[in-house]
């Protein structure tokens, strides 16, 4: 639009009148379009509930609004807001992280499109290689097939053969009275010419190569015309393939399709879909384009080789008992000569691998029907890993609870992971095949499109310019959002969350949307402080182009390079929900708020007096491959705080997430993931167990909430059963259960809430009539611990509850660890769905905690800051201290810098990031890490400590 003409519509500003969605206090705030903003403040003092749960909603509902009422019923509804008024809002698009697809085909090459322009640039400048012979293959017109005999073959006998058979068993008898009735006189099978006589057929069990001889020619330039003739007829008969022998038995081929000229096998003209593993045309046939397949393993299905099979040796059959499988056992066994009594272990390997994998032998297996009637079936036996296979075929993915421990997950044999058919994988591009370029980390992909010209020729050059111009912008923002580590075929599911969100973004920057306002949910997670400017350059980039940036964020740069800034508080949950400071950063760092008290550094994490000694143990695991580790030798000092860090993508969860825990799990708690490759590990007897707390959902339904995560609302139901008024009743704890009947209300069944259907118009969810969203009925209701009721007490929020259960130890233990953790503002009955990340792993922290540690546990924690202001950090620090100050192990993996310097070791991986990664460059205290050159964590530590 000409900027000189007036819109009267467009504001400067966004402006929210009356926001009281969750916490908030009926808050007016503005700000300005087209700038970059953060939004910040304590955990739970409101930023989401502004930024996500009201704005955004109040977007998403107005373009849902602009749907036709008959299209509005098929996509459901949208809440609208609790607020009076908010004006000047442009199109919304919220980049969050709970987002991430969770479906095995989608990869970061997918989401970003980068990997469809692939299979485009394949499909149309692709060179074809033959998967027999390495060959190139060649596509001719019927021209270029003469001039190449002639000068082949000048002044030599051929025959031009029309293949019509290729590696098949039949008799063919009518195929030879067919090419007999139009007048040929010969044909080759199995490379030998015969002549076609009436009624011939061949051993129909036999594989057979047939070919028609079309004709006998000495190659002469007088006889162009005849040759020509007939390589007409034996491509028309064969459908666009010939062959060509000489006297020698010398054979050639020639096709109008792609074809390998020596062993004379074809592809199909490539197409875009012939490079897709979600295409029928493209996917690998065994792994149907997963890449990996899953197997029975012996080790699961012979857990203990000293018991026999009629002791249950064999796992999925169980003990002995009179079962069809068993007969049929009891039938192998007398066949070959082994006793099911004895150990399996003693059983020769032979009839092992018959049990297991069976065998072609047929055996008799007699049924008693009763003492006089006895059936003798006669069967060949498919063998007890075949039997379970069967059973995963016929079940699908539901109902294999039972067999689950049986599977393992294998790279697939036949793509070895690459997910494509084998043809796929042979066309190449200067001298690599899709794959090879979807396995290369983003860095190393960069260079080699900066320079794919040098390696094409100039009619390649000519077709993928433009689709080269669309890879390298595409790859261009990953870089800028700091995701250089990252491959395109990393399956979307393993992503963390700020990994995908910064994808979402980078595919955001390439949309060149304009006029749009973006939403983000703290896209710094698990991001080093090196890549951050450049995630600000790109989100400054995405303004710069037109667009609203509105960020949610704690980061202490973003905040400082943001154009304005709003400071959510004073405090968290009741005690939040107000604009505390708003303004540019160099205005709000003149408030006086807990925010701007860590910006001034007047409040900071102190670094501790002295670092813990330890006592004196390690556990050191040996020589780890998995990923880009470059054979790391890591030794983690026991009884003390250890911090794991490094630059995106240098192997950190590889070590701990995908190699340590999985050993130390399985050591423990006999779980069936496998780690990735090692060597040894050293030191377990030094610890008891192992507690990971990760950011997974504490629950996947609303039912599920803090209370009944921690197993306190288990005591809280046994304190009303022992109320005089439930002992007069009768009441059992099942009566104080919002999941089960008898005191829930069935209206809503527990829920609380209701859903109204409104066919034309959006869904809404209103209290339920009949409880008031109480959850509970009257009779139940009226059971009160001190004035209050069973429903009164999930209404508590954290902060309260912890005073209100102070006379009860068991209770009051449970409910002060979730207070200590910082979650005084969620309530006990809140549902999990509505929990983030970072509060859900604090609730699962809580709940170990609230246990009786042994002083010998091993916790990991996966960036336990996600999400967290700095005062949150500051007090989820005193808990972790705690842990440590009894006596057990806390490992991190952690970026924040506020962490690393008050951990009493540190290792630090890296130098860079997916293949420049994988090493160890320090381990130690984090005063000594100051001194390690090649270190960027030790960079930004230094200007920390410094402060």
């Amino acid at each position: 639009m000409d900027k000189s003409t007036p819109d009267l519509g467009e504001q400067s500003e966004v402006e929210v009148f009356g926001a009281r969605v969750h916490n908030l206090k009926n808050i007016d705030v503005s700000f300005p379009r087209n700038k970059l903003v953060v939004i910040t403040g304590l955990s739970g003092s409101g930023k989401s509930s502004l930024a996500f749960d009201t704005i955004y909603a109040e977007g998403q509902r107005r373009y849902m609004e602009t749907f036709s009422a008959y299209s509005r019923q098929f996509l459901g509804g949208m809440e609208r807001p609790d607020v009076d008024k908010i004006s000047g809002l442009s199109p919304v698009i919220a980049i969050e992280q709970k987002t991430t697809s969770k479906n095995p085909r989608s990869t970061v090459g997918t989401i970003t499109e980068i990997y469809d322009f692939m299979r485009l640039l394949y499909a149309r400048a692709g060179e074809a290689y033959s998967y027999v012979t390495g060959q190139k293959m060649e596509r001719m017109s019927e021209d270029q097939m003469l001039r190449n005999i002639l000068q082949q073959f000048d002044g030599k006998p051929i025959n031009v053969l029309a293949p019509v058979v290729k590696g098949r068993k039949g008799h063919y008898r009518e195929l030879f009275e067919q090419i007999r009735k139009q007048g040929y006189l010969k044909v080759r099978v199995d490379g030998e010419i015969v002549d076609l006589v009436a009624k011939m057929q061949l051993d129909r069990y036999k594989i057979h190569d047939i070919e028609m001889v079309i004709d006998r020619i000495v190659v002469t330039d007088k006889d162009t015309k005849r040759l020509y003739n007939s390589i007409q007829t034996a491509l028309k008969t064969s459908k666009g393939i010939i062959k060509i022998s000489d006297q020698e038995n010398n054979e050639f081929f020639f096709s109008r399709y792609l074809m390998d000229p020596v062993s004379g096998i074809s592809y199909d003209e490539p197409q875009p879909n012939t490079f897709s593993f979600n295409s029928p045309y493209g996917a690998c046939e065994r792994c149907d384009g997963l890449g990996y397949i899953f197997e029975i393993e012996e080790a699961s299905v012979i857990p203990n080789p000293k018991l026999s099979i009629i002791q249950g040796g064999l796992a999925p059959l169980g003990e002995y008992r009179e079962t069809w499988m068993f007969q049929v056992l009891k039938a192998l066994a007398k066949k070959f000569n082994f006793s099911l009594s004895a150990p399996i272990e003693k059983i020769p390997r032979e009839i092992l691998d018959i049990i297991l994998n069976g065998s072609d032998d047929i055996i008799t297996v007699p049924v008693e029907y009763n003492k006089w009637n006895v059936q003798n079936y006669q069967i060949t036996f498919d063998g007890i890993i075949k039997m379970l296979e069967e059973q995963t075929e016929r079940r699908g993915d539901s109902g294999m609870e039972d067999l689950e421990s049986f599977r393992v997950l294998k790279t697939c044999p036949v793509c070895h992971g690459a997910r494509l058919k084998k043809e796929s994988l042979h066309f190449k591009l200067g001298d690599k095949n899709i794959f090879e370029l979807a396995s290369m980390d983003i860095n190393s992909l960069s260079d080699w499109f900066e320079n794919v010209e040098s390696r094409l020729d100039e009619r390649q050059n000519i077709i993928a310019k433009e689709i080269l111009k669309e890879i390298r912008a595409r790859i261009g923002f990953l870089l800028d959002v700091g995701l250089n580590y990252l491959t395109l075929d990393r399956t979307a599911k393993t992503l963390s969350g700020g990994e995908a969100q910064r994808i979402r973004l980078a595919t955001q920057i390439g949309s060149q949307l304009v006029n749009v306002l973006y939403i983000l949910d703290e896209p710094s997670i698990g991001l080093h402080q090196r890549d951050n400017a450049r995630l600000i350059s790109a989100l400054k980039n995405l303004r710069d182009i037109g667009n609203s940036v509105l960020v949610v964020e704690h980061d202490k740069d973003m905040i400082l390079e943001a154009d304005h800034v709003i400071d959510m508080g004073p405090a968290a949950g009741v005690h939040g929900g107000e604009v505390v400071a708003e303004g540019k950063p160099e205005e709000i760092k003149k408030a006086s708020t807990l925010t701007t008290a860590y910006l001034n550094g007047k409040k900071e994490i102190a670094v501790p007096a002295e670092r813990r000694k330890g006592n004196g143990h390690s556990l050191i695991l040996k020589h780890a491959t998995g990923n880009n580790l470059r054979n790391v030798t890591a030794e983690f000092p026991l009884g003390r705080f250890i911090c794991i860090t490094g630059v995106s993508g240098s192997g950190k969860s590889s070590l701990i997430a995908e190699t340590l825990y999985p050993i130390l799990n399985h050591h423990f708690f006999r779980a069936k993931k496998h780690p990735l490759p090692y060597k040894k590990i050293e030191g377990l007897e030094h610890i008891d167990k192992v507690i990971e707390i990760d950011q997974a959902p504490i629950g996947r339904t609303p039912r599920s909430n803090p209370s009944t995560y921690t197993g306190v609302f288990s005591d809280i139901r046994n304190l009303f059963v022992q109320l005089p008024e439930a002992k007069i009743r009768g009441y059992k704890p099942g009566r104080f259960s919002f999941n089960v009947k008898g005191g829930r209300c069935e209206t809503c069944q527990g829920a609380g809430m209701k859903v109204i259907e409104m066919n034309f118009l959006p869904d809404v969810q209103v209290p339920c009539e009949e409880c008031q969203g109480r959850r509970y009925n009257r009779e139940t209701l009226e059971v009160r611990y001190r004035g209050k009721s069973i429903s009164d007490v999930l209404d508590m929020s954290i902060e309260e509850a912890v005073s209100f259960f102070e006379p009860i130890p068991s209770i009051y233990r449970k409910i002060n660890t979730l207070y200590e953790v910082g979650l005084g503002y969620i309530k006990l009955g809140q549902s999990s769905t509505t929990l983030s990340g970072g509060e859900a792993q604090r609730v699962k922290l809580a709940t170990e905690l609230s246990k009786k540690d042994t002083g010998k546990t091993f916790y990991i924690l996966d960036e336990p800051t996600t999400g967290l202001h700095f005062e949150d950090i500051n007090v989820l620090l005193g808990v972790l201290n705690r842990l440590v100050d009894h006596g057990n192990t806390v490992l991190v993996i952690e970026h924040n810098i506020d962490v690393v310097k008050v951990a009493d070791w540190v290792i630090d991986l890296g130098p860079e990031g997916g293949a420049g990664g994988g090493q160890i460059l320090f381990s130690g205290t984090p005063e000594n890490l100051l001194k390690e050159e090649k270190s960027h964590t030790a960079r930004f530590l230094k200007l920390e400590m410094e402060r």
